[in-house]
């Protein structure tokens, strides 16, 4: 270890990564991603990387799909989740260097139909301030409206229902819809869809040819990956996450070979190929340093996100951007990049998130950098991202076990009915098939209720959010009659509780 502090010491003097540092590192990258491959079983990953405004390494590993043959390439189009984010920042900042919008114009002005919980911060809140996550909305604020199939436009009308976690700019808490409304009201002052300005801004001009911000292009690409989660033990390609209503959050799709050129217009401070395809300042504000988000437990250094990238710095000083995505029902994503050294990779899987990406980036920057690993990533992620799934799974109850001495449930009549939530709609409870079941959202998405005990019953659902069974609570009033209803998967921040407004027939 003394070796490798030794190196990095070497290396800042030096102030410059030489060539056959970086080969070399794609050695040992190579060798890397054939290992995750075979100890992991997941199905593909492809890998990227660039150097001085070069690609020097573009390659693909392992399948598109498990139980068949067609092989991902630099070509294969993943989706790329939060990695999405980074993307959309490029896209407004394009838009903010030609003074169609600024990085602090007032949401207010650009959508006026917009609105926050406290008309105070419906007024101030800024294009930065979704950008960087400090709205004060509660983490993941809108997610669970997206699992029951609410669209954008629906979404983003009812965070206005949603209480504050914590106090305007006051603290940081990651929001995809938050995200995705500062994205959308710039997208207004152009006067285009959002869809259509990413295209038109980022995509065409870079020759992005197979990256899209619309699931329905992803799905037509004949070389794609599919999406894999782990069933019994086994990679399966189970569902198909539907991101559209938080596109500029994530539901970019995107090969390799397409986010190289992305990724050189980053490093090129906004150039590709000889041309200025948007504003160096307006690229850079998104670099910035703006919410603390916390300190690495490795060095104590701390760490930031700006616009659309986590931002931190080596202990050389030198300013380190990176972003990942996860898709809980298949995929996993990371782009890593040292302008210093001009230097970025990016790693992108088919399978829901082990910590991959992040430890085969950081491996490559590592010996790229330094000649060597100075931790051992795949540990450490693969320990972060174990520990983050079972704090999720800790918010719901297991229910593979059924009580021993179940209490029979009252009559069916006393829990059917329409119940209401300002924020997630009506949830109606209907006997059928002398059973129950629970229908949510504008789709009215019907879900079998198996009783548990007493007043308690379970659901089977499958969302990004969760995925499995889940709690249905009924409290009651003095006439005997259930008065509300909380369902627990949509209760993790305190807003599942619907209130009865009507009998079944009604």
């Amino acid at each position: 270890m003394f070796f490798l502090f030794l190196s990095a010491a070497l290396a800042a003097e030096k102030g410059a990564v030489t060539p056959e540092q970086v080969k070399a590192a794609t050695v040992e990258l190579e060798k890397l991603a054939v290992k995750e491959i075979e100890s992991t079983g997941i199905p593909g990953l492809a890998i990227v990387v660039v150097y001085k405004d070069e690609v020097i390494f573009a390659k693909g590993f392992g399948v598109r799909e498990a139980g068949k043959k067609d092989a991902v390439d630099a070509d294969t189009v993943f989706q790329l989740a939060s990695l999405s984010k980074p993307i959309a920042s490029t896209v407004v900042a394009s838009v903010v260097g030609e003074g169609m919008a600024a990085w602090d114009s007032r949401i207010s002005d650009l959508d006026p139909g917009f609105e926050m919980f406290d008309p105070w911060v419906t007024r101030e809140i800024t294009v930065r301030d979704f950008f960087a996550h400090r709205s004060g909305l509660p983490n993941h604020a809108g997610d669970s409206l997206e699992d029951v199939g609410f669209s954008r436009e629906e979404i983003l009308q009812r965070l206005r229902f949603q209480r504050p976690h914590t106090s305007f700019r006051s603290g940081y808490a990651y929001t995809n819809f938050g995200f995705t409304e500062g994205a959308v009201a710039v997208a207004r002052a152009t006067g285009k869809p959002w869809e259509d300005l990413s295209e038109e801004r980022l995509y065409q001009p870079l020759g992005m040819t197979s990256t899209s911000s619309r699931l329905g292009d992803y799905l037509k690409r004949p070389n794609r990956a599919s999406g894999h989660v782990l069933v019994d033990g086994r990679w399966m390609p189970k569902f198909q996450r539907e991101p559209d209503a938080q596109s500029p959050a994530g539901g970019v799709s995107s090969s390799v070979n397409d986010l190289a050129k992305w990724m050189r217009l980053q490093l090129a401070g906004g150039t590709f190929e000889g041309r200025q395809i948007l504003a160096a300042d307006a690229l850079a504000e998104t670099h910035h340093p703006h919410m603390l988000t916390g300190f690495n437990h490795l060095n104590g250094l701390p760490v930031f996100y700006g616009l659309g990238w986590n931002v931190s710095h080596d202990p050389q000083g030198r300013l380190r951007l990176s972003h990942s995505g996860a898709f809980s029902l298949g995929a996993a994503t990371a782009v890593y990049l040292v302008p210093a050294e001009s230097l970025g990779v990016a790693v992108l899987t088919n399978a829901a998130p082990l910590g991959v990406p992040e430890a085969l980036a950081g491996l490559f920057l590592d010996h790229a950098l330094y000649g060597g690993p100075t931790a051992d990533w795949l540990k450490i992620y693969k320990g972060v991202f174990a520990q983050m799934q079972a704090a999720e799974d800790a918010q719901i109850a297991d229910y593979s076990r059924p009580p021993a001495s179940p209490a029979p449930a009252a009559p069916s009549a006393v829990y059917t009915g329409t119940y209401a939530n300002p924020f997630f709609g009506q949830a109606i409870v209907a006997e059928n098939d002398g059973g129950l079941t629970l229908a949510l959202g504008p789709r009215k998405t019907g879900h079998a209720l198996k009783h548990w005990d007493r007043d308690t019953f379970v659901y089977q659902t499958a969302s990004e959010s969760f995925v499995g069974q889940a709690g249905v609570f009924f409290s009651f009033g003095p006439n005997g009659v259930a008065s509300s209803v909380t369902i627990e998967n949509l209760n993790t921040p305190g807003d599942g509780t619907f209130r009865r407004i009507a009998p079944a027939q009604d």
